[in-house]
């Protein structure tokens, strides 16, 4: 049996997601088209591109400085609450 449909069998299985065969058919091409192209990456010449000294996705100076702004009030904050005592929010229990 091809190693491509007992990977989709595989993956299938870990999702807990049955198959027919005609969709593990398709899946089992889609999966060889994705591998076919992991190869010809693989394939492509990287010596003249530097290394990433940082990772540029991670965001940088992403803090703003703290500032003093108008806020709701107790009174306010409690206006449309369905249950409050104490100046505090009443909400059901969820967790038993």
């Amino acid at each position: 049996m091809n190693s491509q449909i007992l990977d989709v069998a595989y993956v299938a299985s870990l999702a807990r997601i049955e198959l027919s065969k005609e969709e593990q058919s398709l899946f089992q091409s889609q999966l060889g088209q994705v591998l076919e192209y992991a190869q010809e990456l693989q394939a492509v010449d990287l010596s003249a591109v530097p290394d990433t000294p940082v990772d540029p996705n991670l965001p940088t100076n992403v803090l703003r400085p703290d500032t003093v702004r108008p806020s709701l009030t107790a009174a306010d904050a409690l206006r449309n609450a369905p249950q409050q005592a104490n100046h505090l929010f009443i909400m059901p229990k969820i967790v038993e």
